[in-house]
């Protein structure tokens, strides 16, 4: 067991000046921000309005961090791939902040090779599906990778904070798994809960994943919505000639995206959400708003749904 933080009798690597490496200075698209959009809105949208505001594209850049600010409870959603050198957390404009974690906290969840995450000097190695949470008044973030050839790839997710509290690392095995589901139903899977209530403190950041057994394709089942937390969530370890049809919309008006491997999806509060996958998959779900509990969530019967 090991969080990295000092003060809990677990290990830490504090990095020298020597010993710090170069960050890498990057030419990445400017972090994108999406508005608001209404119910009735959305409604009326056509294929493409869609996925310009809710499908996030081109998450996983290799050499690049890539972010994108929704205006649903401010939530930034973004990717880091590391090659070769490190990549630092920018202090983005659009902040008005002195530091990128000045006012708010980070989730991180690793869904490529080994690497590691560097907070104020403590090293944090993460292997694949590991998290780490970094809190608010954290300065100095860095994101690297073991191996150029098979590079770490951080999804990370950040919300405003109103209170410090420890980074903190959890393995995959730390995260209590829970089996759900059933394979006759076609949604057999594994959740693995992180940052929530009963596991790293945060102040209103829950994330966490999902991977759905061979032969189960259904996630998010039964499907509901919470209008007190928006939700992002990212699809991975999709095969390439694979997708995900994901629902959205009000329960009677609903609509779907196509989703490729490493994209994610802006779900608004109002917004009900599951999908289904062509092949089995992975996917790393992440809230914020009105509060931290993973259960509060107001179910859609099926039958219901139009």
């Amino acid at each position: 067991m090991g969080d990295g933080w000092e003060g809990d009798g677990v290990k830490s690597k504090i990095k020298s000046q020597k010993e710090k490496v170069k960050i890498q200075k990057i030419k990445t698209k400017k972090m994108q921000i999406r508005f608001q959009n209404s119910p009735k809105e959305t409604s009326q949208m056509n294929t493409q309005q869609q996925r310009d505001n809710f499908l996030i594209q081109n998450l996983m850049v290799p050499g690049s961090i890539q972010l994108t600010y929704s205006h649903y409870d401010r939530m930034i959603v973004g990717g880091v791939v590391p090659v070769g050198t490190s990549i630092g957390l920018p202090n983005e404009g659009e902040l008005k902040a002195n530091f990128f974690l000045e006012r708010r906290e980070l989730g991180i969840i690793n869904v490529g090779g080994k690497g590691s995450v560097t907070a104020d000097g403590v090293v944090y190695e993460i292997e694949k599906l590991e998290a780490v949470y970094l809190g608010k008044g954290t300065k100095e973030v860095s994101f690297s990778s073991n191996a150029a050839d098979a590079p770490a790839m951080f999804y990370i997710l950040s919300v405003p904070a109103h209170h410090t509290y420890p980074n903190k690392k959890m393995t995959k095995a730390e995260a209590v798994p829970v089996n759900l589901g059933d394979i006759s139903t076609s949604n057999k899977r594994t959740i693995y809960k992180y940052i929530h209530n009963d596991g790293i403190e945060s102040c209103q950041l829950v994330m966490g994943l999902t991977v759905l057994d061979e032969g189960s394709v259904w996630n998010s089942v039964p499907p509901h919505t919470h209008t007190r937390r928006m939700e992002a969530y990212f699809y991975f370890d999709l095969h390439e000639t694979q997708r995900v049809m994901h629902f959205m919309g009000e329960p009677q008006e609903t609509r779907h995206l196509v989703v490729a491997n490493n994209e994610a999806i802006i779900s608004p509060p109002w917004s009900m959400h599951f999908g289904v996958g062509t092949a089995n998959y992975g996917f790393i779900w992440g809230m914020a708003g009105e509060n931290k509990e993973f259960t509060d969530m107001d179910p859609v019967p099926v039958a219901t749904i139009k």
